[in-house]
């Protein structure tokens, strides 16, 4: 199992009240999974994909990546899981406007200490897999958005991660663009890597296997590939 989620919990102050965004969340992820979770604003989400993500820290419950209890780690254990264990794909690129594609793609190998030529070299197979071995050299103001896209996913499987992350990776495309994204996405998921992806969009989650609803903080598991909606 790389994902298990036990009765987390999140809560956040609100004046003199506490609020909890998140309720006994349950979830579990196997290696080579695909998830959507969907829910409406307000719901949570965000909230739960910062908690896998290692961004935030559950108040309560356990979260097991990989087999390690990540509850009560500290920030600098987190930082390693979220370099060597993750990759993120988020609704903006993210992308440093004064780096070319290459360099933008080899920036997480640099913090994880892989030397300047395998960087290199890495990211730049990372960015021909994504179909861009004609753009190594662009900066983002001369892509395309769907383009930055792919060159924000190359940089979150540069390092080869367990687990894929991808916050409405559609959300700032035109159709044409989205589609393209989860093409590679599908391609990804064959090859064996593990996503979780969130969307407002029904069309979109149902590019994956298993999709799981979220409402008032409350996870809901949904159908699995095959299964016919109820």
């Amino acid at each position: 199992m790389l994902v298990e989620m036990k009765d987390l919990c999140k809560d956040y102050p609100q004046g003199k009240e506490t609020v909890r965004v998140l309720k006994d969340i349950c979830l579990t992820v196997e290696e080579g999974d695909y998830l959507a979770i969907m829910g409406p604003s307000g719901s949570g989400k965000t909230t739960l994909m910062n908690m896998i993500g290692c961004l935030d820290v559950p108040t309560s419950g356990d979260y097991f990546l990989d087999g390690e209890n990540l509850l009560g780690v500290g920030s600098n254990r987190l930082a390693e899981v979220r370099n060597h264990t993750l990759g993120f794909v988020f609704q903006s690129f993210y992308l440093l406007p004064k780096l070319n594609a290459v360099d933008n793609v080899a920036l997480p190998l640099m913090y994880a200490g892989v030397p300047k030529k395998e960087r290199r070299e890495r990211a730049i197979e990372a960015l021909k897999t994504m179909g861009l071995g004609e753009r190594l050299n662009f900066k983002p103001n001369q892509l395309s958005g769907g383009q930055c896209q792919r060159v924000a996913i190359a940089r979150a499987i540069v390092g080869k991660p367990k687990l894929l992350l991808a916050d409405e990776p559609t959300g700032a495309l035109d159709t044409a663009s989205g589609n393209q994204i989860m093409d590679i996405f599908d391609k990804l998921n064959a090859d064996g890597t593990t996503i979780i992806m969130i969307t407002h969009e029904q069309e979109i989650a149902n590019r994956a296997k298993r999709i799981s609803y979220i409402r008032d903080g409350v996870l809901t598991d949904g159908r699995r590939e095959g299964e016919q909606d109820a």
